[in-house]
């Protein structure tokens, strides 16, 4: 791992101490501007940021604690890099040549700085169709869902969603009984799964953080910019997971959203929203092509 990884994760990541306090991606960014601006260590702001002092680049006293003491971690990073390698886990920053393109060119500033991956590495570079919909389902949308996992198989695309009851582990087994892949961002603890051959999965803050409501949420996003295009199975009206994941989507305009119009009430509320309802799944690729969004 070079330096400068080893710096974002020093900052970026807890490091299994519930204490600690690190820094958002934008905050890292903007120490990495600071110490470039003042030309410090030919390109690697992290050693700069040990050696000199942080209020030369503007910093108060708190926040130049804070940064200190996130740099000063380096043997419990050494501990948490060997139990993840015990655990068959693997690390990608921001600037990891794995790390996904979707996500850093869709969120930004918003992406996750590191991820902690478990499985077929090289799946990040197959294209993605997102499954998402609620987690008790009507026959209806059960059956979308098992469409929808078969013909992105079929169709050689890998299939991204969130592992969850429902709609997600529905399309999930219909692709792999289909020969496809799977792409699951899970908001549980990384190390207990078991990833066989065409399964990846990821997560963000840490491998070893257990299951939280709050993560749940925030790793829609991921879901959401992961894919191609994103199928939403079922969706209740303003409630839920889907469709918080989903509204965002439509609003940042990570990937274009094609629900399925069963006539509820959640879908015709998205359609309103801008995503395109789909009567009868025929075909991936035949869904009308819509303009992505960086």
């Amino acid at each position: 791992m070079r330096a400068a990884e080893r710096g974002m994760m020093l900052l970026c990541c807890q490091l299994a101490d519930p204490k600690a306090k690190p820094l958002t991606l934008a905050q890292f960014r903007n120490l990495s501007k600071r110490a470039n601006e003042m030309r410090m260590a030919d390109g690697d702001p992290m050693q700069a940021v040990r050696e000199k002092d942080l209020l030369r680049l503007g910093y108060d006293e708190a926040h130049a604690e804070r940064i200190v003491q996130l740099l000063s971690r380096e043997k419990q990073l050494d501990r948490y890099l060997s139990a993840m390698e015990r655990s068959g886990i693997s690390v990608l920053t921001r600037i990891s040549e794995q790390y996904p393109e979707m996500l850093a060119r869709k969120l930004g500033i918003s992406c996750p700085p590191v991820l902690f991956a478990k499985g077929d590495l090289s799946l990040l570079a197959r294209r993605a169709i997102s499954v998402v919909g609620s987690r008790k389902l009507t026959p209806e949308g059960l059956a979308f869902a098992q469409t929808a996992g078969r013909l992105i198989a079929e169709e050689g695309f890998a299939l991204c969603s969130g592992g969850a009851e429902g709609a997600d582990r529905t399309a999930q087994r219909a692709a792999m009984e289909n020969g496809g892949s799977a792409v699951i961002f899970t908001p549980q603890e990384l190390y207990k799964y078991r990833a066989g051959k065409d399964t990846l999965y990821l997560s963000e803050d840490g491998f070893d953080l257990p299951f939280t409501a709050q993560r749940a949420l925030h790793r829609n996003r991921l879901i959401h910019a992961m894919g191609e295009k994103v199928l939403v199975a079922q969706v209740r009206n303003g409630i839920g997971g889907t469709w918080s994941g989903t509204v965002e989507n439509l609003r940042q305009g990570y990937s274009p959203v094609f629900v399925h119009d069963d006539d509820s009430e959640g879908a015709r509320a998205l359609m309103e929203r801008g995503a395109t309802g789909v009567e009868k799944l025929t075909g991936i690729s035949a869904l009308e092509t819509a303009q992505l969004h960086f």
